[in-house]
């Protein structure tokens, strides 16, 4: 390994804030596009004659891919590199933006949304990957804990302007909101590429690569054999039906209790605003030692903000949203750094170990926007969908316990050998 990819390798080579920013920026338009079509239910569903219930089912075709493509890219961003990977990202992300504003009906719209799930795995897993390979153990919860940020600034952007300042400045015309956010989609991936011009970005890849490889099927058997990754893909199921399930529905539950479509914008950015704050704090104090503590009352605070969405109005209903914001992102990351410190994975694994992740807990996603629009059809209203949230994230707290174990078990195996 070259002197300047071991300076990487190591964390300490000054060229990682650059790549930090790159992996920010893309995570940004992820946001952007995840987030952008939540504000627009109302007009969508008007313009195409669909209902709740089909809309849910098309809000989940995205995470419905990703549960078959994020293993597959898990093993090509161990192979090709994440610098490449994202670029493609951008580009297929773009694309299925593109799409969805020229859908002329249901089945478009869930194809071009569906899209995404080609290019989303590519950024979720060479996130973690790139910041493996760029920060050391101590900083990697930092670095996480920025990067993760994008996404819930671009899903602030696209929830609270959307209706207020997008979409009468685009002449109240969906089809052009969703084409101009495919367009800072796309724009970056220019930036990214830019970035990766340095001859340091490819040197670190080359590097890498050169390791010796090993079956990816028998790497998948072994590290899903391993009782603490079975518990953090469960829990992963969990935590991204509470997110994909709020992400896509927030606006609509807030209008559901009165509140105008601007309002409900408004408001549903609010969630994403906390977890700026949230991600770029709670992460860097999920060391080993207290992760568990961490992990434990974020999904309390999860429990908590959907018990006051469910049972409060006013300021009970805004503590609720708040406490939200602290747990939707942080959960994952925190998650995602049990999963790459776990003895058998490190930054070398990080890939597949992340494709993993991925994959599992896109069922999640896919389950939580799909089931909040089925009961909201069966039931008239977001009781029955409220209720099924704390039920999950009660779930996620009592998995604490056992995951706690095994982690233990697997630091004193390590240190016995």
């Amino acid at each position: 390994m070259s002197d300047d990819a071991q300076a990487a390798h190591q964390g300490s080579h000054p060229y990682r804030w650059a790549i930090l920013f790159g992996v920010w920026l893309i995570y940004a338009g992820f946001g952007v596009t995840i987030s952008g079509i939540a504000p627009l239910v109302g007009p969508i569903t008007d313009d195409l004659a669909i209902s709740h219930g089909a809309m849910g089912l098309t809000m989940g075709a995205w995470p419905f891919v990703y549960i078959f493509s994020a293993m597959p890219c898990g093993v090509a961003i161990d192979r090709a590199g994440p610098r490449l990977g994202l670029m493609v990202a951008a580009v297929i992300m773009a694309v299925s933006g593109l799409a969805r504003a020229m859908a002329d009906d249901q089945t478009a719209l869930f194809l071009a949304v569906a899209v995404f799930g080609l290019g989303g795995p590519l950024v979720s897993i060479g996130g973690p990957k790139l910041i493996a390979l760029w920060f050391n153990e101590r900083q990697r919860g930092m670095a996480m804990g920025v990067y993760i940020t994008g996404p819930a600034l671009g899903g602030i952007a696209a929830l609270s302007l959307t209706n207020a300042v997008v979409m009468p400045w685009l002449d109240q015309d969906w089809r052009a909101v969703l084409t101009a956010y495919a367009a800072v989609t796309l724009a970056t991936g220019v930036v990214w590429a830019a970035i990766n011009l340095h001859p340091m970005a490819r040197r670190v890849e080359r590097d890498i690569a050169a390791a010796p490889r090993v079956s990816q099927l028998a790497l998948f058997r072994e590290l899903v054999g391993l009782r603490s990754v079975q518990i953090v893909l469960l829990m992963s199921v969990g935590i991204f039906f509470f997110n994909h399930g709020l992400n896509n529905w927030l606006p609509e539950i807030l209008r559901a209790r009165g509140m105008s479509a601007a309002e409900a914008g408004f408001w549903a950015s609010v969630p994403p605003l906390i977890g700026v704050i949230a991600s770029l704090t709670i992460p860097r104090f999920a060391t080993a030692e207290r992760r568990m503590a961490v992990m434990a009352a974020l999904f309390a605070a999860a429990t908590g903000s959907m018990m006051a969405l469910l049972v409060t109005d006013g300021h009970g209903a805004i503590a609720g949203l708040v406490l939200q914001g602290f747990c939707r992102g942080t959960m994952m990351t925190v998650a995602l750094l049990t999963l790459v410190d776990i003895p058998a994975i490190g930054p070398a694994r990080a890939g597949a170990a992340g494709g993993m992740f991925f994959s599992a807990a896109e069922v999640g996603g896919v389950s939580g926007p799909l089931s909040m629009g089925l009961l909201f059809d069966a039931t008239g209203g977001f009781t029955a969908g409220l209720m099924a949230m704390v039920g999950v994230s009660a779930l996620l707290l009592v998995l604490v316990l056992p995951l706690r174990a095994s982690l233990a078990a697997s630091s004193l195996s390590t240190t016995g050998r």
